[in-house]
Parts: C-alpha cells; structure tokens; sequence
C-alpha cells in the first residue's frame, strides 16, 4: 500500500516557510531577486509553490537570509521530500489539475468534512457505485473512456491508502437522504452501497451523518471538503463536473466551517444515520 504524504502539500510548505524567513527580514520579492540576480516572478513562484525550487536555489535563499544548522538542512529535505511523486501522478494526464491537488492535500490531511447533497461522498463508494456514477457522469460531460477508467481506480485507491491506511485519515461525511435513494446502476449495487456504508461506519475514524428528507438544509451550498492539517492552514475544496477550486482565505474557510457544523447540528446523530440506512437497505431489494 502506498504510504501516506503529500509532495504537493510540502511543496506549498516550504514556500510558506521561505516567504515567512524573507518577511521577517523586512525584504521585499524584488530584493531577493535583485541580490540573487533572479527575476521577480522566479521567487514569487518558489512562494507560491507554482515552481518546486532547485536545491541550489533553497541553498542560495538560506545563504540570504542568513539560515544554518537544522533549519537549513531541514529546508533542504523538505525540498527533497517535495520532488517525490505520489501514486496519483501517473493519471496527472486524465484528471482536473484541481484534483491532483486535492488527491495530494488528502494525503498530508488529518481530518475531512464532506457536505454532500446529491451522490455517496467519493471516499466512502463501492467500486460498483463508483462505476455507475461516473458512467453517468461521462455521458453527460462526453469523457474519453480511458479517463473514465482512471477516474474509477483513483476512487478506490484513495480509499484504500486514506481509510484503511495504519494512520488512518478521520472522515466526517454529511450527506442528505435523497443520496439513498438517488439510483446509480440497478438495486443490487445500490443495496451493496447501503450495506457499504453501514460497514464502513463502524471504523472508529469515520463518521456518517445523514440530513433527514424534511429537515431544510442550514446551508445553500453544493459539495465542499473542508481539509484540516496538523501544520498547514486548513483548505476548503469545491467540486464541480470539470473540477474544482480551493478556498484559501482564513475568513471564508471559517465560513465553510461554520456551515458544516449547523449541517453537524440538523443531521441525524450516527446511530440514527445508520438505522436509516440499514432501514433503506429493504427499499433496494426490489
């Protein structure tokens, strides 16, 4: 099994750290650039993490702002660290760049929380499930079938190397109870998603709640993922059919937080969720 990690999510840690030592040095990107004889954009996309640094260039911003010791060598690794691969970038080719971004920041994540209003979260399908709805979903948006296949093996690894991993990611999932009965292939592999579910609950770091059919929802909103990190800012990701974006913005994500928890407030308590679940299991065997 793939360990978990995130180069991405290093990557944006060390232009965070090599923005906060220039900041504290009260200099300016053109500074930098003027002294390392670099342009401006160069440093801007080292902070940025749009560009992973050479390992000459995190030696050459040290040498400027003055840093050795353990903090040089652990910029260093953490550079190194940072131009490793994850598993998810052989379908770098197939799937959104916002995506792949997601994919990484899950990897380095210590907790998910997941609204969704229309279909299963993806961390919490079977593969049958997977199957239908992105069959579906290529219909619609006119897929090549290779990036449909690749999209359905992403799901389940992601499953296998976040859930089942031994540091396993806690995932909270809201979703409202329309998803259990919203038809994805015929009753069998809905009937096998329920079961799936219920399962799958019982892991001590997942928790499923579910937003009954007559309680309006608190919030107006489609499916976001709000990402907490142990050292890292949290993210808020919005899905929507060719990809996504992140909110970064410390007010808005507190925003998407609050949201979650009135979603937290008016949803069914985890007993409850599952009772209805496995209640919903007898629809299906029709």
């Amino acid at each position: 099994m793939p360990e978990r990690g995130s180069p991405a999510l290093r990557r944006r840690r060390l232009g965070m750290e090599l923005r906060r030592l220039r900041e504290g040095l009260n200099m300016t990107g053109d500074e930098v650039s003027d002294r390392l004889g670099w342009s401006t954009a160069k440093v801007s996309r080292i902070e940025t993490a749009k560009t992973l640094a050479k390992e000459e260039d995190v030696e050459a911003l040290c040498g400027l702002y003055g840093v050795d010791g353990h903090l040089r060598e652990a910029l260093v690794a953490l550079r190194h660290d940072a131009a490793r691969k994850g598993w998810w970038e052989r379908y770098r080719s197939s799937v959104p760049e916002d995506y792949i971004t997601l994919i990484g920041m899950e990897a380095e994540a210590t907790m998910t929380r997941d609204w969704e209003p229309q279909v299963v979260p993806g961390l919490l399908q079977t593969k049958e499930y997977a199957r239908e709805l992105l069959a579906a979903g290529q219909h619609a948006s006119q897929l090549p079938s290779s990036w449909f296949q690749d999209r359905a093996e992403i799901r389940m690894m992601r499953q296998h190397t976040l859930l089942h991993a031994p540091r396993p990611l806690t995932h909270i999932s809201v979703f409202h109870e329309s998803v259990l009965k919203n038809q994805y292939g015929d009753a069998r592999v809905m009937r096998d998603q329920l079961l799936h579910l219920i399962e799958i609950s019982r892991l001590p770091h997942v928790e499923i709640r579910i937003l009954p059919q007559d309680v309006p929802p608190p919030v107006s909103t489609g499916t976001f993922v709000h990402l907490t990190f142990s050292d890292f800012p949290d993210v808020v990701y919005l899905e929507s059919l060719f990809g996504g974006r992140f909110i970064e913005d410390a007010e808005m994500v507190y925003g998407y937080e609050r949201a979650f928890g009135h979603l937290m407030e008016r949803a069914l308590d985890e007993t409850a969720s599952q009772e209805l679940m496995r209640n919903t299991t007898e629809y299906w065997k029709r």
